[in-house]
Protein backbone atom coordinates (compact mmCIF):
# COMPACT_ATOMS: atom_id res chain seq x y z
CA UNK A 1 0.00 0.00 0.00
CA UNK A 2 1.62 3.54 -1.31
CA UNK A 3 2.83 5.88 1.62
CA UNK A 4 2.60 9.93 1.21
CA UNK A 5 5.75 11.28 1.83
CA UNK A 6 7.06 14.40 2.10
CA UNK A 7 10.74 15.52 0.64
CA UNK A 8 12.43 19.19 0.86
CA UNK A 9 14.79 20.46 -2.13
CA UNK A 10 17.65 22.34 -2.16
CA UNK A 11 20.44 24.00 -4.36
CA UNK A 12 22.76 26.88 -4.34
CA UNK A 13 25.72 26.22 -6.52
CA UNK A 14 24.92 26.48 -10.59
CA UNK A 15 21.90 26.91 -11.75
CA UNK A 16 19.82 26.89 -8.80
CA UNK A 17 15.95 26.64 -10.01
CA UNK A 18 17.21 24.25 -12.88
CA UNK A 19 18.78 21.87 -10.42
CA UNK A 20 15.50 21.44 -8.09
CA UNK A 21 12.97 21.51 -11.21
CA UNK A 22 15.69 18.79 -12.31
CA UNK A 23 15.87 16.77 -8.81
CA UNK A 24 11.66 17.04 -8.78
CA UNK A 25 12.14 14.96 -12.05
CA UNK A 26 14.37 12.34 -10.97
CA UNK A 27 11.81 12.15 -8.17
CA UNK A 28 9.39 10.82 -10.58
CA UNK A 29 9.94 7.17 -10.96
CA UNK A 30 9.99 7.21 -7.41
CA UNK A 31 5.89 7.40 -6.74
CA UNK A 32 2.64 5.80 -7.36
CA UNK A 33 1.59 8.33 -9.31
CA UNK A 34 2.09 12.46 -9.57
CA UNK A 35 4.63 14.24 -7.59
CA UNK A 36 2.49 17.39 -6.35
CA UNK A 37 5.26 19.97 -6.17
CA UNK A 38 5.00 23.94 -4.53
CA UNK A 39 6.62 26.97 -6.48
CA UNK A 40 10.55 27.03 -5.82
CA UNK A 41 11.20 30.11 -3.00
CA UNK A 42 14.89 31.48 -2.81
CA UNK A 43 15.93 31.77 0.11
CA UNK A 44 19.28 33.44 2.23
CA UNK A 45 21.58 30.50 3.43
CA UNK A 46 21.88 29.73 7.30
CA UNK A 47 24.75 28.99 9.53
CA UNK A 48 26.96 29.22 6.26
CA UNK A 49 29.91 30.53 5.14
CA UNK A 50 29.27 34.57 4.39
CA UNK A 51 29.86 34.56 0.74
CA UNK A 52 27.73 31.09 0.11
CA UNK A 53 25.24 31.80 -2.59
CA UNK A 54 21.61 31.78 -1.87
CA UNK A 55 19.12 28.70 -2.26
CA UNK A 56 16.22 27.71 -4.33
CA UNK A 57 14.25 25.84 -1.90
CA UNK A 58 10.67 23.24 -2.58
CA UNK A 59 8.89 20.34 -1.55
CA UNK A 60 7.23 17.82 -2.97
CA UNK A 61 4.58 15.23 -2.03
CA UNK A 62 3.86 12.02 -3.54
CA UNK A 63 2.94 8.37 -2.35
CA UNK A 64 5.62 5.59 -2.73
CA UNK A 65 5.55 2.15 -2.73
CA UNK A 66 9.21 2.07 -1.02
CA UNK A 67 9.88 1.46 2.04
CA UNK A 68 11.33 4.68 4.21
CA UNK A 69 14.88 3.27 3.87
CA UNK A 70 14.94 2.27 0.48
CA UNK A 71 13.09 5.66 -0.41
CA UNK A 72 16.44 7.68 1.47
CA UNK A 73 18.85 5.40 -0.64
CA UNK A 74 17.40 6.53 -3.93
CA UNK A 75 17.07 9.68 -3.00
CA UNK A 76 20.80 10.00 -1.99
CA UNK A 77 21.78 8.26 -5.50
CA UNK A 78 19.84 11.35 -7.41
CA UNK A 79 22.09 13.78 -4.95
CA UNK A 80 25.16 11.62 -6.51
CA UNK A 81 24.05 12.19 -9.93
CA UNK A 82 23.60 15.68 -9.56
CA UNK A 83 27.02 16.15 -8.44
CA UNK A 84 26.70 16.14 -4.69
CA UNK A 85 29.35 13.83 -2.86
CA UNK A 86 27.90 11.15 -1.10
CA UNK A 87 30.50 12.27 1.89
CA UNK A 88 29.63 16.04 2.35
CA UNK A 89 29.70 18.04 5.29
CA UNK A 90 27.20 19.49 6.92
CA UNK A 91 26.33 23.17 5.98
CA UNK A 92 28.35 23.32 3.09
CA UNK A 93 26.82 24.89 -0.25
CA UNK A 94 25.45 21.64 -2.57
CA UNK A 95 24.33 21.35 -6.07
CA UNK A 96 21.12 19.53 -4.47
CA UNK A 97 20.02 18.44 -0.98
CA UNK A 98 16.75 16.19 -1.08
CA UNK A 99 15.54 15.41 2.69
CA UNK A 100 12.62 13.11 3.50
CA UNK A 101 10.39 15.38 5.77
CA UNK A 102 7.73 12.43 6.86
CA UNK A 103 7.01 9.23 5.28
CA UNK A 104 3.31 8.51 6.07
CA UNK A 105 2.57 8.67 10.15
CA UNK A 106 5.60 6.92 10.88
CA UNK A 107 7.97 7.86 13.35
CA UNK A 108 11.69 6.24 13.07
CA UNK A 109 14.74 6.97 14.67
CA UNK A 110 17.29 4.97 12.77
CA UNK A 111 21.28 5.54 12.40
CA UNK A 112 21.19 8.00 9.15
CA UNK A 113 17.01 7.94 8.75
CA UNK A 114 15.23 10.65 11.31
CA UNK A 115 11.33 10.81 10.77
CA UNK A 116 9.77 12.84 10.63
CA UNK A 117 13.09 15.17 9.72
CA UNK A 118 14.15 16.20 13.55
CA UNK A 119 15.00 19.80 12.43
CA UNK A 120 12.72 20.87 9.96
CA UNK A 121 10.43 22.15 12.15
CA UNK A 122 12.97 24.82 12.66
CA UNK A 123 13.95 25.94 9.55
CA UNK A 124 11.71 28.03 7.38
CA UNK A 125 13.04 27.73 3.82
CA UNK A 126 11.39 24.10 4.92
CA UNK A 127 8.04 25.31 6.12
CA UNK A 128 7.28 27.78 3.79
CA UNK A 129 7.45 25.33 0.74
CA UNK A 130 5.63 22.83 3.00
CA UNK A 131 2.69 25.35 3.99
CA UNK A 132 2.01 25.85 0.25
CA UNK A 133 1.31 21.57 -0.83
CA UNK A 134 0.17 20.13 2.88
CA UNK A 135 -0.15 22.88 5.74
CA UNK A 136 -1.74 20.22 8.31
CA UNK A 137 0.95 17.51 8.00
CA UNK A 138 2.38 16.95 11.36
CA UNK A 139 6.07 17.65 12.08
CA UNK A 140 7.66 16.97 15.53
CA UNK A 141 5.78 19.25 17.63
CA UNK A 142 2.70 20.33 15.56
CA UNK A 143 1.56 20.85 12.11
CA UNK A 144 3.48 22.75 8.80
CA UNK A 145 0.89 25.74 9.98
CA UNK A 146 1.44 26.21 13.57
CA UNK A 147 5.54 24.96 13.24
CA UNK A 148 5.83 28.15 10.73
CA UNK A 149 3.30 30.30 12.81
CA UNK A 150 5.92 29.81 16.47
CA UNK A 151 9.29 30.47 14.04
CA UNK A 152 7.98 33.86 13.38
CA UNK A 153 6.36 33.97 16.60
CA UNK A 154 10.00 33.71 18.55
CA UNK A 155 11.56 35.75 15.33
CA UNK A 156 9.25 38.79 16.14
CA UNK A 157 8.44 38.96 12.55
CA UNK A 158 5.23 41.33 12.12
CA UNK A 159 5.58 42.79 15.21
Amino acid sequence: MPVRVLVALGSNLGDRVARVREAIHALEPLATGSIEASSIYRTEPQAMAKDAEAFANAAVRFDTNLAASDLLAAMQDIEVAMGRPRDHGANVSRTIDLDLITYGDCRIDEPGLQVPHPRAHERTFVLMPLLEIDPEATLGPGTVRECLAALTRASGAGE
